[in-house]
């Protein structure tokens, strides 16, 4: 694959268009180019908050695999790369300077990463985390909870409801957060507002993927 740098010149609702200077015509001829991989990178640089949460993110990794800070950035660096980096952007990337887009992709990453290894952390990840929702979702794909990282359970958002069949009732798109017994008891009690104002946690869409986690119906799902 070639990469070639072009330059916006018009946006509108019809889409954008991108001039790219372009001189081996003959290459282009030869190989017949008639379709383009268009990279929109972010122009705004990292916050010092982000960096702030990168650096404490992986020093908490460090810890619990007993390596040297620097090593640990260097290798999960790579790693991250690797697997989750699309192919026009897959290059090393400094803390120092690199764009908001790639700094929260990595902040993500880091806290993922931690949930399904089970790292133990000083600092809650609800606090260091840029997507909460993306947080939310790791915590319920690993039966992890969202408050404390103890097992949880599936805590509704809106109450299924007295005298409802909880094994029949249909979920999909019913909103939902993983908590363990001691805080899906406190949210019961202290209800939605100490869930978003003090745990500063948002409930996201239950999808057949999660519901099959924990363990669902065939009729809760749809099926």
């Amino acid at each position: 694959m070639e990469i070639i740098n072009g330059r916006i010149t018009d946006i509108d609702e019809t889409g954008i268009t991108i001039r790219a200077p372009y001189e081996n015509i003959s290459r282009a001829i030869l190989r017949q180019y008639d379709v383009v991989q268009i990279g929109l990178p972010d122009g705004r640089t990292i916050t010092p908050e982000q960096r702030r949460k990168a650096y404490a993110l992986m020093n908490e990794i460090a810890d619990w695999m007993g390596e040297a800070p620097e090593i640990v950035k260097h290798l999960i660096k790579l790693e991250f790369v690797a697997k989750r980096l699309q192919a026009l952007h897959k290059q090393l990337f400094s803390l120092s300077d690199t764009d908001v887009t790639t700094a929260r992709e990595f902040i993500d990453y880091l806290i993922e990463f931690i949930i399904y290894h089970g790292v133990p952390t000083r600092t809650p990840l609800r606090e260091l985390c840029e997507d909460v929702s993306r947080y939310v979702w790791a915590c319920l794909m690993h039966k992890k909870c969202a408050i404390c990282g103890k097992k949880a359970d599936l805590h509704h958002w809106d109450a299924i409801g007295m005298g409802r069949d909880r094994d029949t009732v249909y979920q999909i798109g019913m909103l939902v957060l993983p908590l363990c017994p001691e805080h899906h008891g406190e949210a019961h009690t202290k209800g939605r507002e100490w869930l978003v104002r003090d745990m500063l946690l948002t409930p996201i869409p239950l999808t057949a993927e999660i519901g099959k986690k924990y363990g669902l119906t065939k009729k809760n799902l749809g099926n």
